[in-house]
């Protein structure tokens, strides 16, 4: 298959071609990642999404320009904002003294906000059960038992691709079940 060829073909949704687009250009922005986050896990986690942004915004692309670049400056967006959050989480302040000092916001959780995120946690395992079985594993391994993607692997007998496009669809499943709700 040709990537324009896979590129109209995803367009239509057709699952085969995102299998190729994703075979074919995975490493290109996995490793581009990696250069910039020097962390594997972050570099696979901003990969998926990327992949998964780029196939839900398909019909956007420009056939004016190459895929792979496209599939780079996405990929960079998401770094940015991942680094502006994070950014955002700390706050500079200056004393009167003109010393500058760092202070980190307390994000501790206060009892009423662990209350909350149990209550949030047990809807969301709701949701996951909701899932087909093999969505439910995939999504267990990689985020409540925070396998890695060559992990799972293993662990499914299944190759590193296929693992990747699971928990891909299992979390835009997942997304849907609780837009729905």
């Amino acid at each position: 298959m040709e990537i324009e060829e896979a590129i109209k073909r995803a367009k239509l949704n057709d699952q085969k071609a995102f299998n190729y687009l994703l075979d074919t250009f995975w490493d290109n922005v996995f490793g581009f990642q990696l250069k910039r986050t020097q962390n594997e896990n972050d570099a696979e986690d901003i990969t998926i999404q990327t992949f998964s942004k780029a196939f839900d915004k398909i019909e956007t692309y420009d056939d004016a320009y190459k895929f792979k670049t496209w599939l780079i400056t996405i990929s960079k967006n998401i770094h940015i904002d991942l680094l502006r959050k994070e950014k955002n989480s700390i706050s500079q302040v200056i004393l009167n003294n003109d010393k500058e000092a760092f202070q980190i916001l307390d994000e501790s959780p206060s009892p009423e906000d662990e209350l909350i995120t149990e209550q949030h946690l047990a809807k969301l395992l709701r949701d996951i059960k909701k899932l087909k079985p093999h969505y439910q594993e995939v999504i267990n391994l990689r985020y409540f038992q925070e396998l890695s993607y060559k992990e799972i692997s293993k662990e499914l007998k299944e190759p590193m691709n296929n693992v990747k496009v699971k928990l891909l669809r299992a979390k835009k499943l997942l997304a849907e079940i609780i837009r729905q709700e």
